[in-house]
């Protein structure tokens, strides 16, 4: 029993390690397969948006902004559902990760009838970019901010920065002081890993990286379910 909250802990981390790669994964669709549009990592679409609007050639306007706005009102909407629940897993946040998981289904189906070539007129291959485009962000605003509530330390699953920051900062060649490098490092290697399997599967087609998205949030969502009915550690 005096196990059981480092029990707990180690698969709160684990969960959310899988969400960092398959984040990593969506990245990539959205880079790659999206016109330059990052769904998990707004920090990308501000900076993009922002030297577009300044009138920097060849970059996109639209999609970051659809992104940004799609990211944040599924945080918004996550943050609402949570809004009394306790921290940590609960069922609601089960019941979140598997919209995400159905979110994810749903952009995956919808490139691979697009690709199937119902039409190939730009307009509704533009429609279907955007409606996806869409669909990823509001699904990975939707995670990042149930991650939020979970609260495993250093593991965002959505970016990176803060956790390359305090693992340089603590490093021998910063502070020189303990540190939970193995979670940093993990979570560092696991975006980049999505981001990496996201770029090999867009040569099948962009589908299928929304597909691994989903099978590894539909995982997590399920794992995540015993981890809720077990109740608090």
């Amino acid at each position: 029993m005096t196990r059981q909250p480092e029990t707990r802990a180690r698969l709160d981390l684990a969960l959310m390690l899988a969400l960092t790669f398959s984040t990593g994964v969506a990245d990539a669709v959205g880079y790659l397969g999206l016109d330059r549009v990052f769904t998990g990592n707004m920090t990308g679409n501000v900076v993009i948006l922002a030297m577009a609007l300044a009138g920097a050639d060849d970059l996109p306007v639209t999609g970051p902004l659809v992104a940004l706005c799609a990211f944040m009102l599924g945080a918004a909407l996550a943050g609402r559902v949570l809004r009394s629940a306790p921290s940590g897993w609960s069922a609601r946040a089960t019941a979140l990760f598997a919209v995400v998981g159905a979110l994810l289904a749903g952009v995956g189906l919808t490139l691979a009838l697009a690709h199937d070539g119902a039409s190939t007129a730009s307009g509704f291959a533009r429609g279907v970019e955007l409606a996806s485009t869409a669909g990823l962000a509001l699904a990975m605003g939707t995670q990042a901010a149930t991650a939020r509530h979970i609260a495993v330390k250093d593991v965002t699953t959505v970016v990176v920065t803060s956790t390359i920051t305090g693992l340089a900062a603590d490093s021998w060649l910063g502070r020189a002081v303990p540190q939970p490098w193995v979670r940093r490092t993990l979570a560092i290697v696991l975006i980049g890993a999505g981001a990496s399997a996201g770029a090999v599967l867009l040569r099948t087609g962009l589908a299928w990286g929304v597909v691994l998205a989903m099978v590894v949030t539909i995982g997590v969502a399920t794992l995540g379910r015993g981890v809720a009915r077990r109740g608090p550690a």
